[in-house]
């Protein structure tokens, strides 16, 4: 790291240099000023040096210069390492052990009073994150987020390594494409030459690395920046980058283990550690159990099946529910029997706002069960609900769609209150044989659970047509946690399956040759069966730094907004600047 400026990096001094006359150059973290000796914590992306301004070995000039520098401002240090008496050293520096005392000392860049704190002492808050985004600058010399962004740019060149050493070419695809059938998510890009044609940024580069398997490239990866327009959280921004993975001649136990060895290397690179293989799971399986397709293992508070138990009952709420084609399903929360009429109030909020009408409740306490649909069950229905004593069952009587979400978060929250989530375990997941289609509750119309291009299970190939929802897809997703860390699904490479498909979808002949016409062209010209996976890299990069949102290992993100504080963006355009894009805005005096 010496340059014409500087000899090393503050942060890389220690006890072995002592002795050493070195130059640095970086940023006034802290000063303190004792009456004629002055110190300064000087900062770099390596860490943070103390620098010692002493009479004994500091010119006058020097010294006084060093009395007036502002924190934040860049200085340039000449010096020598000493070691630090015992008494003075810092056992929470990395540099702790010595300092550099200094003989010269030059202001290169005066910083104003910073308008958020980069140094914090013990317990000192951070400012409101809109704030620290408004001056991502300055948030960014946090020595936090220094050590996020190295370990993003470790894992990203891991990535690299692992999957050049298999055999993966890295391929860029274009950023300027074809907008896609999901074009309300897309951001669009308006032609200049072409008046009234657009472009759109890429969700995925999923057509283009298909293609590239019909090319003959057979193993193709990419760090792919990806764009998607939908509302965000913190684990969600507008755009992404995702580690992108297709292999041609495969099945999906093939791609399965690639993923498996790159997720044990990004772990192993961060100082954690991933099984070498992960537990498999069936989407019904996963769905039955835990009522989501992401279930976190670090827990139990299974999901059952109570229908049997109150169908003959005289309860309006299950009967209602299972006359019209539904369950009643819960959960049993052992211990939970004590939980005080708020809490449980607390946790029927939960199964509310995902969408269940309320939660059916059963306390078992000593030999009874009380509850309000306690009076309704027999002694024979309360034995199949198989409750022990000190249980609280919670009930959610509906269809599977309205259930499923409902018991799927009150489970989270229920496993948070009970202190039942196993700390520091990580339990990885495949969650396989995902269904080909979904179908809209309202107009009964089929949609592609993952993409159009999924290849249908071959023992299902014969339903396609004559029974659709039971058609399984050659998908698979990574879960971690809760968390879905990428999917991925062997691909569609027979242009009369892929035919098919876009037909059950309502993609008829003329519109699949104008969305789709490149990729039919490309699989009619001979297509190796092909597929792949991608993980969400900012996700992962999440996890293994230990933040809690996305916007911490991404250096200028946006808001959850969609907007970029730092910069103004998005901004509106100048009339004449939307005149040469062919460009009318609705509502305004210049439509």
């Amino acid at each position: 790291m010496a340059t014409s400026l500087r000899s090393r990096l503050c942060g890389s001094v220690r006890a072995s240099d002592a002795g050493t006359k070195v130059r640095l150059g970086g940023w006034v973290h802290r000063t303190r000023d004792l009456g004629g000796i002055v110190f300064v914590d000087l900062r770099d992306r390596a860490g943070i040096v103390q620098v010692s301004f002493d009479p004994r070995w500091t010119p006058p000039e020097v010294l006084r210069r060093a009395g007036a520098v502002g924190v934040e401002s860049v200085v340039l240090v000449e010096g020598e390492i000493a070691a630090r008496p015992p008494e003075s050293r810092n056992a929470d520096l990395a540099t702790g052990d010595v300092e550099v005392r200094a003989t010269g000392l030059q202001l290169s860049g005066p910083s104003v009073t910073p308008a958020i704190p980069v140094a914090r002492g013990k317990g000192e808050q951070l400012p409101a994150e809109e704030l620290r985004l408004r001056h991502r600058y300055l948030d960014l010399r946090r020595p936090e987020l220094h050590a996020n962004l190295e370990m993003r740019h470790r894992l990203m060149q891991t990535t690299r390594r692992h999957l050049s050493d298999r055999g993966f070419l890295e391929i860029e695809t274009p950023i300027l494409t074809k907008p896609t059938p999901e074009g309300a998510r897309d951001y669009i890009v308006p032609s200049r030459m072409h008046a009234g044609e657009f472009y759109a940024l890429p969700q995925s580069p999923q057509l283009y690395k298909q293609l590239l398997m019909i090319a003959g490239y057979d193993r193709y990866f990419q760090i792919a920046r990806c764009f998607r327009d939908e509302d965000l959280r913190a684990d969600r921004q507008p755009e992404f980058t995702q580690i992108d993975i297709e292999a041609a001649f495969v099945g999906r136990e093939d791609i399965m283990s690639v993923a498996e060895g790159l997720i044990g290397e990004l772990f192993a690179e961060s100082g954690a550690a991933a099984p070498a293989h992960f537990r498999r799971m069936s989407y019904a399986d996963a769905m039955e159990r835990y009522g989501t397709d992401r279930p976190d293992l670090r827990f139990g508070l299974e999901l059952f099946d109570a229908s049997d138990a109150f169908r003959e009952t005289e309860f309006g709420i299950a009967r209602s529910a299972l006359g019209s084609g539904g369950r009643v399903r819960g959960l049993r929360l052992p211990g939970a029997a004590g939980f005080s009429r708020k809490q449980a109030d607390e946790l029927e909020e939960i199964a509310k706002s995902a969408g269940a009408g309320g939660l059916i409740r059963l306390r078992r306490t000593a030999d009874s069960v009380e509850g309000p649909a306690a009076k309704f069950l027999g002694a024979e229905a309360v034995a199949r609900l198989a409750l022990a004593d000190g249980d609280l069952a919670l009930f959610v009587a509906g269809p599977d769609r309205v259930s499923s979400p409902a018991l799927d978060r009150v489970r989270h929250e229920a496993a948070r209150r009970l202190a039942l989530v196993r700390e520091g375990a990580r339990e990885f997941l495949w969650v396989l044989d995902f269904p080909l289609f979904e179908q809209d509750a309202e107009t009964g119309r089929l949609n592609a659970t993952h993409h159009p291009f999924t290849s249908p299970h071959p023992d299902d190939l014969r339903h396609l047509e004559s029974d659709p929802a039971r058609v399984r897809a050659v998908a698979y997703d990574v879960v971690l946690n809760g968390m879905e860390l990428g999917g991925g699904s062997i691909r569609i490479h027979d242009p009369a399956v892929q035919e098919r498909v876009f037909r059950l979808l309502g993609i008829d002949e003329a519109a699949a040759r104008l969305r789709f016409g490149f990729l039919l062209e490309g699989l009619r010209s001979g297509a190796p069966p092909h597929g792949g996976i991608a993980f969400g890299f900012d996700r992962i990069a999440m996890l293994l730094a230990g933040a809690s949102s996305l916007r911490d290992v991404i250096a200028f993100p946006k808001t959850t907004a969609a907007r970029a504080l730092f910069e103004g963006a998005p901004s509106t355009v100048p009339a004449e600047d939307l005149d040469d894009l062919h460009i009318r805005v609705a509502g305004t005096a210049h439509d």
